[in-house]
């Protein structure tokens, strides 16, 4: 198994404030995000149980110091597993961008109202809700976007559905005695990424990466670190029922972010471009292919991942600094040279 018991760690811990929660119940535990907030949260001193569907990630959860258990978030029911805690962090999903499937909305959406079920009756009384800037995209550019941009009419395809459908969900639990606060990360990176940077590095190694129009809009990105912090604050300081953006501050463009985190890897950054047309166009028959034939027919491309890659996508994160005291507490920069350094390790 890959040690991943140091392995980006959250170098932000600090303090916790005196009525920040002492055990902490995280959904998705051993994934890339739910694994980053075990460390941060032990590291702090915090009570942590995880929730993980295998016995690997349930030996993980354990070397980083937390209690596992084994189960499903669709199928088990967790409020046993809850007793005892008195915060609840629900960052398990399917985050499949492909067409949309009965087993992706089944998870996000069934999943979600499951585990804030079990969590009212377990007696927890703060949770935060991980969701994504994904439940904003219909495939046109976002800038500069408040919590308060309303859900499109037509998503831009089952992840971005199911995940506003989970939010929603998870807000109607907010009450009186269970706060229930939503965080929004756009683009998630950093150390020990095992989701995006992957997909990144084998795209770009088969030749099959080009830059959208030269690639030269804008993003909002958010470190795994900052994350971890911001779901910190949320749980200590946020308002149930609110809506929060986290993010590494002033966006970056796309090309250039991105080339950057290639090179931490060692990989060619390609110098393609296609036009922005010809992909919505491509991805537009695909999904309506896709539809049409159910599934048995694999598109090259979903709306779902141009709306996710092919515009600007930036985010105001004014309310996350007005109410949570949210600052960024670990640069692009500090984190590009954290992963030149871990794939430096990494070699024989």
């Amino acid at each position: 198994m890959t040690d991943f018991s140091q392995a980006g760690a959250s170098p932000a811990t600090s303090a916790l404030a005196p009525n920040f929660p002492k055990r902490i119940f995280i959904t998705g535990a051993s994934g890339y995000v739910g694994r980053n907030l075990v460390r941060h949260f032990v590291a702090a001193g915090t009570s942590v149980v995880g929730l993980s569907r295998t016995d690997p990630g349930a030996d993980l959860i354990r070397e980083l110091g937390a209690t596992p258990v084994i189960g499903d978030i669709v199928s088990t029911d967790l409020a046993e597993a809850m007793k005892g805690c008195d915060a609840l962090v629900h960052a398990a999903a399917n985050t499949d961008h492909g067409r949309s499937t009965e087993a992706q909305q089944r998870t996000n959406l069934e999943g979600t109202r499951r585990v804030f079920e079990a969590a009212r009756r377990a007696g927890i009384g703060r949770a935060v809700h991980i969701s994504s800037e994904s439940v904003l995209a219909d495939g046109r550019p976002i800038v500069n976007a408040s919590e308060a941009r309303p859900f499109p009419r037509r998503p831009a395809g089952g992840y971005s559905r199911s995940k506003a459908d989970a939010e929603q969900t998870a807000l109607s639990f907010s009450s009186l005695d269970l706060s229930v606060m939503v965080v929004r990360p756009r683009f998630v990176w950093g150390r020990d990424d095992t989701t995006a940077l992957p997909t990144l590095v084998q795209a770009a190694r088969s030749g099959q990466m080009a830059w959208i129009d030269g690639g030269t809009y804008l993003t909002s990105t958010t470190h795994i670190a900052n994350l971890c912090v911001g779901i910190e604050l949320a749980l200590s300081k946020g308002t149930g029922g609110e809506v929060y953006f986290i993010t590494d501050g002033a966006p970056v463009e796309f090309r250039s972010f991105v080339s950057q985190l290639l090179k931490t890897q060692g990989v060619p950054v390609p110098e393609k471009s296609v036009p922005r047309a010809l992909l919505k166009a491509i991805a537009t028959i695909g999904d309506a292919m896709s539809k049409i034939s159910g599934g048995r027919i694999a598109a090259p491309l979903t709306m779902q991942s141009y709306a996710t890659s092919a515009v600007e996508v930036t985010l105001d994160i004014s309310k996350a600094k007005r109410e949570l005291g949210y600052v960024p507490v670990f640069s692009r920069e500090a984190g590009l040279a954290e992963m030149r350094e871990q794939t430096m390790l990494a070699r024989p």
